[in-house]
């Protein structure tokens, strides 16, 4: 297997140029299959979730060719299967935007149930109520969903019980093909929701309100091919962001849009970081110590869940004590115990973890237990004394496109070595 090694105590310098958001890209390659035409997206990030999701389509019957290294094109003139592989979805959790998108276009899909990070339970029933009231008939056998709509879908007013980005995403991608208007209210606000809506309009559809709480969605019968560009990863961003304010460093994060930093940005002031903006850059540097501050996960324009574990990292290290209220997932602190091997001083109850800054944190063996845990595990290593090793790390692959290299040539040492299954 192979493992990242990193010799910590090295201060963070230079300039970062973040990838295409994974988020973005998981759903928007999918609703390509909506076309029926070909479809160029560019500024993909080069990570394993995309090449996952671009293999399903390939079974699926598209042809999708490798531009350049950020940049693919999608046939989806002859896809002309509408049941999705075990072996593949159960490498990713965006597997499951196959359903949306499918049944949109045919009346018919059948999606195993999806893989990627556990965070708890993670039920789709918020997805198949939506489906339902579209019209489809669904159902659930040997972990296999199946929906089907024989007399097509129908526009119907959705209120969604909680605000689930899935559920809206799928719910976007069955709605843009169904016949009259769809309302999904309580919808979730996230920038990637609003690029699906950009590039579904740009291929024909007619969706209004992304980025709000309620999206409307008029169904079209025919949509076209496009030319669509995806918008900046706020979460590599973000992750960049606290790994210069963790090392005391001075780091310009490029390609990003501030906006969907904000959150963060203010996060990272509060503790002692100092943050400038520019049109399409944040400079993040620090001279001072950190101080505690209380983090609550919330869903977008709120902190964002997939950076309480990188955040966690900050608090260990700041003055005080410091906690983290994860107001999303029920389980989403596996990490914690990963960090403690590193000497973090931690508690973790229910969905309240608390951080009791300590003056250093020492190199050890740990893992990633997840996407954003791993890059957890990568700030701490780099703040650590000493080497420390991580383990499994294609969580961090999925998520994160040329780490190494980006963080090397900021000053980081890191690299990857191939060690025996049985390393420890």
């Amino acid at each position: 297997m192979d493992i990242f090694v990193v010799e910590g105590g090295r201060r963070l310098e230079g300039s970062i140029t973040v990838g295409g958001a994974k988020n973005a890209a998981v759903a928007i390659i999918p609703a390509a299959i909506l076309s029926g035409d070909i479809c160029r997206i560019e500024n993909l990030p080069t990570i394993s979730d995309v090449s996952v999701i671009s293999q399903i389509l390939v079974q699926l019957g598209a042809k999708v060719t490798q531009i350049s290294d950020s940049v693919i094109e999608i046939d989806a003139r002859e896809v002309n299967c509408t049941q999705v592989s075990q072996e593949l979805a159960r490498n990713m959790r965006a597997s499951y935007y196959m359903l949306g998108a499918l049944l949109g276009r045919f009346s018919r899909a059948k999606v195993p149930m999806p893989g990627g990070c556990y965070f708890g339970v993670r039920p789709i029933d918020q997805h198949l109520k939506g489906f339902e009231a579209l019209g489809a008939k669904t159902g659930l056998r040997d972990g296999v969903i199946s929906l089907t709509a024989p007399d097509g879908l129908k526009g119907a007013r959705i209120q969604l019980d909680v605000v689930s980005v899935g559920a809206t995403i799928n719910l976007m991608l069955g709605a843009v093909r169904a016949e009259g208007l769809t309302i999904i209210e309580r919808a979730a606000r996230e920038p990637h929701i609003v690029d699906l809506a950009n590039f579904l309009n740009s291929m024909g559809a007619d969706v209004r309100g992304a980025g709000t709480e309620t999206i409307k969605i008029r169904g079209v019968k025919e949509m076209h091919g496009t030319t669509y560009s995806i918008i900046p990863d706020q979460i590599e961003a973000g992750t960049y962001m606290i790994a210069a304010a963790a090392t005391g460093g001075d780091v310009m994060i490029q390609n990003i849009i501030p906006k969907h930093m904000e959150s963060i940005s203010r996060k990272l002031v509060e503790m002692g970081a100092e943050v400038y903006e520019y049109d399409d850059a944040i400079r993040v540097t620090r001279s001072g110590p950190l101080r505690a501050c209380n983090v609550l996960t919330m869903p977008h324009p709120g902190f964002p869940t997939d950076m309480q574990p990188q955040m966690a990292v900050l608090m260990s290290i700041a003055e005080g004590v410091s906690t983290i209220t994860e107001g999303v997932w029920e389980n989403r602190f596996q990490y914690v115990s990963e960090l403690v091997k590193l000497g973090v001083d931690a508690e973790v109850q229910g969905r309240v973890a608390t951080f009791r800054g300590v003056e250093r944190l020492k190199g050890a063996h740990v893992k990633a237990t997840d996407l954003r845990g791993g890059a957890a595990m990568v700030i701490a290593a780099l703040i650590s004394e000493g080497e420390t090793t991580i383990r499994e790390i294609y969580h961090i692959e999925r998520g994160y496109e040329q780490l190494i290299d980006k963080l090397v040539a900021v000053g980081a040492a890191i690299h990857r070595r191939t060690v025996p299954n049985d390393y420890e």
